[in-house]
């Protein structure tokens, strides 16, 4: 059957609808920085899946009856309860949103000269363990350098690789093993229970904490139950919580699987690592029982941690994300295989040849996407990734050149995924007049961020 989105809308918001004239005008005066752009200034918004999905009735009602208390409130113990059952974690921590908890744990379990090991850090992820004084090593698995592949699992951790380092030379320097949950940075590809067994057995018989980044948790848990041989009968939330008990604990930002706007959480299990944890939560986030959230926020991430393993959601979810790349593909635009199901990620070096990694293909396709139909995404390539010296120019690129169109929670309908395949198909007639970009202003950290560029017209 067509795709039938598992909910009825009663509540809509205006979608602004700009000229061509407009777009180049905005996207010129940002430095060519989607980042920069006002969100009146978009038409269909797929920057990010984080924190920008749709709350359901029952989260609503949840924040209408949300206790504002400062130490102590329900609302925390409703929120402690769903993760606890969830994670079966002992010591829970509320915290903002993903970084403060990458920020918090990292503090206590690195020190200055350490490694953390993953399958893929992302752009947060890494700045903090580097802020750290600390080095971020990605081993994703040998399958996630073929692009075209439907392998399962693209999102693994190499093992062999992991073995070696965790018995090598090297295993004195290193301080955790951080498994993305899906992995986000390698094209939004699913970890399987078998990689991570593995991967937690091998911590353990090495004494190395091992945590996940949970932000997509039930996502990943969905493709567990649809791919890997004997998960057909389990349920997604079951899926999740056996992936939560072969970790140490897990940061996540709940802006993705919690399907709110603002939340995330440090979660352990060891008790002197919880009590460092929350002194330094105490002192930058707020006492244990809110983490610079307010009760309501506590309250609708209780409802949406509940709501974000329902089988009939997951199932929508990733019919229109799969649905988004079939797109895509008619309109002769490649992506990373298999759909994930947060975002699909378009393989910009195959559609711009006539660019070279130096002219950022990645980037001057997302522009193109908002020049031609005021869609926002963003790149994963060169100028995301890649090395540049003090002018800004590239000296190392990564190997691919995607860009990612994020998919936000119960938002978009068919037909504004529609939309956005026909704004593609229309650049996949023409892609030769696609300009490359050169930067003039690069940040030394998380420059995609603030960096500012401009046109190559040659």
């Amino acid at each position: 059957m067509p795709i039938m989105e598992p909910y009825r809308i009663k509540v809509v918001e205006p979608i602004p609808i700009t000229t061509p004239e407009d777009r180049r005008r905005w996207l010129a005066a940002t430095g060519y920085n989607q980042f920069s752009l006002r969100s009146e200034q978009v038409t269909i918004d797929l920057l990010t899946d984080s924190g920008t999905g749709a709350l359901s009735a029952a989260q609503q009602a949840a924040a209408a009856s949300a206790d504002e208390t400062y130490a102590g409130a329900r609302s925390f113990y409703r929120f402690r309860e769903v993760v606890s059952d969830l994670t079966g974690y002992q010591h829970i921590l509320p915290v903002h949103q993903g970084r403060a908890a990458e920020r918090i744990l990292f503090g206590c379990v690195l020190s200055k000269g350490m490694i953390s090991i993953s399958n893929t850090h992302f752009d947060t992820t890494r700045a903090n363990v580097e802020l750290l004084g600390c080095v971020a090593l990605d081993i994703p698995c040998e399958e996630a350098a073929d692009l075209d592949s439907t392998e399962p699992f693209k999102g693994n951790i190499d093992l062999a690789r992991l073995s070696q380092l965790l018995s090598g030379p090297e295993r004195p320097r290193i301080g955790q093993v951080l498994m993305t949950i899906t992995n986000n940075g390698g094209g939004g590809q699913p970890v399987s229970m078998a990689n991570i067994e593995a991967a937690s057995a091998l911590c353990r018989e090495h004494g190395v904490p091992f945590f996940l980044d949970a932000a997509r948790f039930a996502e990943n848990a969905w493709w567990v139950t649809r791919r890997e041989p004997g998960y057909a009968d389990w349920t997604p939330r079951r899926v999740a919580q056996r992936a939560f008990s072969l970790a140490d604990g897990c940061v996540a930002s709940l802006k993705k699987d919690g399907i709110v706007h603002m939340g995330g959480l440090v979660a352990v299990n060891d008790p002197e690592l919880a009590e460092r944890c929350e002194m330094i939560s105490t002192a930058t986030e707020g006492f244990r029982t809110y983490g610079g959230l307010a009760g309501r926020d506590l309250e609708m991430l209780a409802q949406g941690l509940i709501e974000v393993t329902d089988v009939q959601y997951l199932r929508a979810r990733a019919d229109a994300t799969r649905y988004l790349g079939d797109l895509a593909k008619s309109a002769g635009v490649s992506i990373v295989e298999p759909a994930g199901i947060h975002a699909i990620y378009l393989n910009a070096k195959r559609l711009l040849p006539h660019l070279s990694a130096a002219q950022f293909p990645g980037h001057a396709l997302a522009c193109e996407l908002y020049l031609q139909g005021g869609i926002r995404c963003v790149e994963l390539g060169s100028l995301y990734l890649g090395t540049l010296d003090e002018q800004g120019r590239l000296q190392s690129g990564p190997p691919f050149e995607l860009v990612r169109l994020a998919v936000p929670r119960r938002v978009y309908t068919q037909s504004h995924l529609e939309y956005v395949g026909e704004v593609l198909e229309e650049i996949a007639k023409q892609p030769e007049r696609v300009p490359g970009y050169r930067m003039t202003h690069a940040p030394k950290l998380l420059r995609h961020f603030n960096c500012r560029l401009e046109q190559i017209h040659d």
